[in-house]
């Protein structure tokens, strides 16, 4: 009986590329972005809060919310830059759903402040851009489908 193994992390050499490593640089500045303009976006929150300022529930979470995705996204960047293709993967989807998960959620109709809105795009801003280098050809060339 023959079996087929699922290739599952990138290959060695192909992650001391000069080029996939400044990817991967590139692409944990963005992410470790996205995780600082989160915690920006919370601690807003929480001082507003903090000074008698109207704060929904909704607001708490979703700023909860997209910090925690932030820390996830930050593991899984460490994991794809140590070769493993399951979290590259999943960097690609994520880079390119988020953004469009934060401000379309965000920009419901009298559910948010302006400020607030802005201070989540910027958030999108961020892990958007990590798209790029994340769907480049060197990144994908590092991380060939199995067989």
């Amino acid at each position: 009986m023959e079996t087929h193994t699922h290739i599952t992390t990138a290959g060695a050499g192909r992650l001391d590329h000069p080029h996939t490593r400044q990817a991967f640089g590139t692409v944990r500045i963005l992410v470790a972005a996205y995780g600082v303009l989160s915690v920006a976006v919370l601690a807003t929150v929480a001082v507003l809060a903090m000074n008698g300022h109207a704060v929904t529930s909704f607001m708490w979470g979703r700023s909860a919310g997209v910090l925690a995705s932030a820390a996830v996204t930050y593991w899984l960047t460490a994991r794809a830059a140590r070769g493993a293709r399951w979290a590259y993967l999943r960097m690609r989807i994520i880079s390119l759903v988020m953004p469009v998960a934060i401000i379309a959620i965000d920009v419901l109709p009298g559910t948010l402040p302006t400020w607030f809105i802005l201070l989540q795009a910027t958030c999108a801003l961020a892990i958007g851009a990590a798209a790029l280098p994340l769907n480049g050809a060197g990144l994908r060339a590092a991380f060939p489908k199995g067989r």
